[in-house]
Order: C-alpha cells, then structure tokens, then sequence
C-alpha cells in the first residue's frame, strides 16, 4: 500500500506531510513523557525485523494479487503506540529514500496510512478492549485479526479518498474503492494471524514484554535480551534468504490500479516539486526495488525468453543494508529523544 508520488498532488501530498510531521512531533514528546529507554535496542530490532518482513509478497489465491505484513500493529503490541508510530515512520522513510518504495512527495501519506491507523485506531479502540486482561490465545487472535482488518480497511480508503483529491480522474471513487477494500480485506486477515502468532510466540518467551499475566508454570521466561536477538536474527534470515521467495504478484494497491485503470501507468500532470523530488530519490535510491539497479530488466528478459527468476545477491543485500539502516535511524532517533530529554531536565 505504498503510494507513489504519481498517485498524489502537491497540495494533497503537502497536507499529509505537514500532518504527519505533527504527529511525528507529538508522537516523540509522548515518548519523552514515558521513557522506557531500555528499550531502544528493542526498538531497533523490531523495526528492522518489520522492514524485512514487507520485503516478502505473500500470493492472495484467484486474485493474481499479492500482499505483505504492514507491522505497525505487531509494534504496537510490543512497544506502546508512540514508539511504534516513530519505528514505522523510520522504516518508510528508509524505504522511500534507499529503496524508491513510496514517493517522497507521497511519504507523509504513506506513514499517514500505514501507521496512524494501527497505532492509534486499531490498537488501543480494538485489539486492547478485545484481548482483556487474560489474553488468551484465542482472545489475542481475535483482537490481532479484527484490529489488522480494520487497520487495513481504513488505511486503503483513506489511499482512495487522497487519490480523488488528487483529482486522477483514471481511479473514480467508488469503482477504486471496490477494489481496494476487498483485496486489503484478505491482507488484513493474513497479517492479524501473523501478528497474534508472533505475539503469542514473544509472549512465551518474556511474556512481561507485552503484560501477558496469565502464564503457565511451564512457560520460563527468558530475557528480554534473547527476545531482542531472536528479532534481529530473525531479521537477517528473513532479509538476506527468505525475501528471495517472496511473490511477484502486484500488491494490493497496484492489483487495484491495474484493475480498475486497466493500466499500471496511473498519474497525474507533471509538477516542479514532484519532478525535484523524483530526481532526488533517484540520487539516493541505491538499491531500487530492492534489488541492483539493472537487475529489473535483467529479470524482465529472464521472463520474455522463459527463464526462470533466481534469487540474486540484490536482494540479499537490500533486505540486509535496509534493516541495518533503519536499525540505525531508530536507535539514533530514540537516543537522541533520550539525550534531548536529559538536557531540558539539567
């Protein structure tokens, strides 16, 4: 669900930046107000585990679509909201500048969509009311479920509603939203029964991590330090192996562009702030699409002569050099909070 800047114009693309900005903003002093600096490396490490675990495309059966875990819910669960608003405004950054996955000038939307939402919709108003205080696995998947559908739900409307602002006449309201919203259904599904699995995994291990109360005796807690490396080693497998099996379907989003436009080549008129911010995405985007910048079209001939598409060292690399550089942003990020704090105190 990552827009890209053909899909908003300036005026819709500025708002969203400038909100987003001030939830980033609010989001940080909240953060300031309930430190739990402890946590960074665990920040850190979720955050890069997110980013690898977008990278791989699960197929949606009969649809010729596919769909990735979005992760801000999953965050939510094991950090608080706030930080996970941060860790996923981190993560679509690094993404949007290093990896040309989202616009620059669509970023603020992006983050908008795919982190406001879960964070302080689905989690707090749905999935905590729903899992209780006992959280028992069957309560925890009901809650992951019902909060990844209603996030998914709302964020893919609000990508309809801002691209009918932005007046792209090709992607009408109602025809768009007919296919965005069914399609991001299934999505959501998938990703609620991945979350409740991991959280109930996490929960076994350090079940303090996310107040699970009620444990079995047999369960023994282990340290929040073997958590936080399970997370990073489960980051580099997933980035630098697991990424190559990932499906090549269109996403969601494109799957219902292409649906509806009955093209995949869907924009608006071209704009001095749009064509500035393209050039400079180029210029920072060392491994587009995740991969090497001519591996596209070495891929696209693999699939005219009927070769078949191998897993390549590109992809390796991007699933790895994108989780160390958010691992990076999100503990200078969060150690910069910590230290601005530390000073107003003094």
């Amino acid at each position: 669900m990552h827009m890209a800047d053909a899909l908003v114009s300036p005026a819709v693309g500025g708002v969203l930046w400038a909100g987003t900005a001030g939830l980033v903003g609010w989001s940080a002093r909240a953060v300031q107000r309930h430190p739990d600096h402890g946590n960074i490396p665990l920040m850190g490490v979720a955050g890069a585990f997110v980013f690898t675990a977008q990278m791989i495309n699960f197929a949606i059966p009969g649809t010729g679509s596919s769909g990735h875990l979005g992760g801000a819910l999953l965050l939510s669960i094991l950090l608080g909201p706030h930080a996970a608003f941060l860790v996923m405004a981190s993560v679509l950054t690094v993404q949007a500048l290093f990896f040309a996955d989202g616009g620059l000038l669509a970023l603020g939307a992006n983050i908008f969509n795919l982190s406001f939402f879960p964070c302080y919709l689905a989690y707090p108003l749905v999935f905590k009311p729903i899992a209780g205080t006992d959280r028992r696995p069957v309560r925890i998947y009901i809650a992951a479920i019902v909060a990844a559908v209603l996030g998914a739900q709302v964020g893919s409307l609000f990508v309809v509603l801002e691209t009918t602002l932005s007046g792209i006449a090709a992607l009408p309201f109602l025809p768009f939203a007919l296919a965005m919203q069914p399609i991001h259904l299934a999505i959501g599904l998938v990703e609620g029964l991945a979350t409740a699995a991991i959280v109930l995994f996490i929960c076994r291990l350090r079940p303090s991590m996310v107040d699970f109360s009620n444990t079995e005796a047999s369960h023994v807690p282990v340290s929040s330090k073997a958590v936080v490396a399970l997370l990073g080693v489960s980051a580099l497998v997933v980035g630098g192996g697991l990424s190559w099996f990932a499906a090549d379907a269109p996403d969601g989003l494109e799957w219902s562009i292409e649906t509806v436009a009955k093209s995949d080549a869907v924009s608006l008129p071209s704009s001095p702030l749009r064509e500035n911010l393209g050039s400079i995405q180029e210029k920072t985007a060392i491994l587009p699409d995740y991969d090497f910048k001519a591996a596209p079209i070495e891929r696209e001939h693999s699939e005219d002569v009927g070769g078949p598409v191998v897993a390549n060292a590109g992809t390796s690399l991007a699933g790895l050099a994108g989780g160390c550089l958010t691992l990076i942003l999100i503990i200078g990020l969060f150690i910069g909070l910590k230290r601005w704090q530390v000073s107003k105190q003094g």
